[in-house]
C-alpha cells in the first residue's frame, strides 16, 4: 500500500480524528460519526472535529428529600430542542456532537435519560436499543432513581424503566413535542399558579388539594376551589376526586357544575380494592377529564392514576411510575410503588377483559355475529391491534381476513367448502394464506396488502412552542388567567 493511499484511507482518517479526542474512545454512539454520549472527569475543550456540551448544571432536579430524578417533561422538551438545534446548526455540520456528563452519579443518570429519551422520540430507537447504547463502551452502570419519601429506598426505578415509560406514553399520544407548550407546563406546575400537571392530556390532571380560602400561610400559597374553575372549564375537566380528608366543602365544586367524589385513604398508604374499583369506575364513566388530588397531589393521587394506566394502557408498574414522575416529580412513594407491582397482573387481566367486551359489543353493533366462530377466530377478532413485521394489523384487517377464510368456493361436486388452515403471514405480501383441505379448489386465496415505504428520517428542526390552553402571538406566550389571588394571614 502506498503512502498516498494510507493518507486517504477512511479507516485511518477516522482513527486519527478519534485520536484528537481520546475521550470518545469509550463513548456511546447514538448517530454514527455524529452524536455521542460520554462520562468525563474533566471539562473537555471543543476541537475542529468535535463539539462538546453538558447540561448537568442547566437542567437541575428539585428534590423533596433524597430523590434526584428523573427530570421533568419541560426539561426533557428543552433538552430535545437544544440537541435538535445543534444537529441542524450549519457551523456544526461537519463536527461530532458529544453530550458529556460528570461522574456525579445522580447527574449522570439524569443526563442518560435525556439523551436516551431523545433517541426514542426522534431517532426512533426502541428503549432497549437506546439503553444498550448507553451501557456500551466503557460506561459503568447507572444509579437507579428512588422515591421522594423519608428513609431507605425500597424500590429502584431504572434508566430503562424511564425510557420504556416515555416510549409507552409516546405510543399512546400522551405527549407530542410538536405541540407541547413548555411555558404552560412550567407556569402551572408552580405552587403559586395552581400546582398541577397533566398526566394524560384530556383525561387526568393531578393537582395539590384545595383549601377553604385562597391565601398565603407560612409562606405557602393555598388555593380555594374557585381558583381552579376557569382552567377546569376551559379544559373540559368535569370530575374532581378527593383522596385526602375533607378540608373544603365539596358543595363548592358541585354547585359550580362539577362532579365530586371522596375516596379517602391514609396519607402514604395504599388504597383498598374497593377504593381502587370505585376510582376506576368513576374514571371510566366520566364524560370529561378528571382532576385528582390528595394533600400534595403526589402519593395517593399518582398511585390511583397509575392503576388506570396499567388497566387501560397496559403500562407496567415501573412504566407508570416513571411516566407519572416525569410529568409530576415526587409522585408515588414508599409502599405505593410495591402496591402497583402487585396489582399489575390483575389490572392487565381486567383491562383485557373490558377491551374484549367493548370490541364484541362494537362488532355486534355493526352486525358482525360471533356465533359459530371457533375460539381461534373469536380470539383473533377480539384481541388488541398489533404489528407484524412493521405492519399494523387493524380490526378491519382481521375482519377482511375472516371473510377470505369463510368465502365459499365451488367444488367438482357442486358443493361448497371452507378453508380451515390459516396463520399470520410473516411477510408484508399476504396477511392470510388460505388453503383448501380438499385439494380440489382452484388455489389458495390471499389478501394482498399495499406496499410500504420506510418512514422519512426524523426532523431535526427546532420545535414550535404552541399548544394546549395558549394563544401564540408574536410576543411572549401568556397563560390563560386563573383566579389565583391570595390574602396574607
Amino acid at each position: 500500500m502506498t503512502l498516498d493511499s494510507l493518507n486517504h484511507s477512511p479507516l485511518l482518517t477516522t482513527f486519527f480524528k478519534m485520536g484528537e479526542d481520546s475521550e470518545l474512545l469509550g463513548a456511546s454512539e447514538f448517530i454514527k460519526d455524529r452524536l455521542y454520549f460520554a462520562t468525563l472527569r474533566s471539562r473537555p475543550k471543543s476541537t475542529a472535529n468535535t463539539h462538546y456540551f453538558c447540561t448537568d448544571d442547566e437542567f437541575v432536579y428539585e428534590n423533596f428529600y433524597a430523590d434526584f430524578g428523573p427530570l421533568n417533561l419541560a426539561m426533557l422538551y428543552r433538552y430535545c430542542c437544544k440537541l435538535n438545534k445543534k444537529l441542524k446548526s450549519f457551523t456544526l455540520t461537519r463536527k461530532r456532537i458529544v453530550h458529556y456528563t460528570s461522574f456525579d452519579q445522580r447527574k449522570r443518570s439524569n443526563a442518560a435519560v435525556l439523551i436516551g429519551a431523545y433517541a426514542v422520540i426522534y431517532l426512533k430507537k426502541t428503549p432497549e436499543e437506546a439503553y444498550r447504547a448507553l451501557i456500551s463502551g466503557s460506561n459503568a452502570s447507572y444509579l437507579p432513581f428512588r422515591d421522594a419519601s423519608f428513609g431507605n429506598c425500597t424500590y429502584n426505578l431504572t434508566i430503562l424503566d424511564c425510557l420504556q415509560g416515555i416510549c409507552k406514553a409516546l405510543q399512546h399520544g400522551f405527549f407530542d413535542f410538536e405541540t407541547f407548550d413548555v411555558e404552560e407546563y412550567e407556569h402551572y406546575e408552580r405552587v403559586e399558579n395552581g400546582d398541577f400537571n397533566w398526566i394524560v392530556p384530556g383525561k387526568f390532571l393531578a393537582f395539590s388539594g384545595p383549601h377553604p380560602k385562597s391565601k398565603i400561610e407560612n409562606g405557602y400559597p393555598l388555593h380555594a376551589p374557585e381558583a381552579y374553575f376557569p382552567y377546569f372549564r376551559k379544559h373540559n375537566v368535569t370530575t374532581i376526586v378527593r383522596l385526602n380528608k375533607k378540608i373544603y366543602d365539596a358543595k363548592r365544586f358541585t354547585d359550580a357544575g362539577f362532579n365530586h367524589y371522596d375516596l379517602f385513604f391514609v396519607d402514604g398508604s395504599t388504597p383498598s380494592d374497593a377504593i381502587t374499583r370505585r376510582f376506576l369506575h368513576i374514571c371510566e364513566s366520566a364524560s370529561g377529564a378528571i382532576a385528582v388530588h390528595c394533600k400534595a397531589g403526589l402519593g395517593r393521587t399518582g398511585t390511583l392514576i397509575g392503576c388506570y394506566l396499567m388497566k387501560h394502557y397496559r403500562f407496567t408498574a415501573a412504566e407508570a411510575i416513571a411516566w407519572i414522575r416525569i410529568c409530576r416529580p415526587g409522585s408515588i412513594i414508599g409502599p405505593q410503588q410495591h402496591f402497583l407491582e402487585e396489582k399489575q397482573a390483575s389490572l392487565w387481566v381486567e383491562g383485557d377483559i373490558q377491551r374484549s367486551k367493548h370490541k364484541q359489543r362494537d362488532l355486534e353493533d355493526r352486525g358482525v355475529s360471533l356465533y359459530g366462530l371457533d375460539d381461534c377466530d373469536t380470539a383473533l377478532l377480539l384481541q388488541d391491534d398489533y404489528s407484524e413485521n412493521g405492519v399494523t394489523l387493524t380490526q378491519g384487517d382481521k375482519l377482511r381476513a375472516l371473510k377470505v377464510r369463510r368465502q365459499p368456493r365451488s367444488t367438482t361436486t357442486g358443493a361448497f367448502s371452507f378453508s380451515t388452515s390459516s396463520r399470520l403471514a410473516s411477510s408484508l405480501g399476504n396477511l392470510y394464506a388460505a388453503e383448501d383441505e380438499a385439494n380440489n379448489a382452484k388455489g389458495p386465496a390471499t389478501l394482498a396488502l399495499p406496499s410500504f415505504s420506510p418512514s422519512s428520517p426524523p426532523s431535526t428542526s427546532p420545535l414550535p412552542r404552541t399548544g394546549h390552553g395558549y394563544t401564540t402571538t408574536s410576543g411572549p406566550v401568556v397563560p390563560p388567567a386563573c383566579n389565583f389571588h391570595f390574602e396574607v394571614n
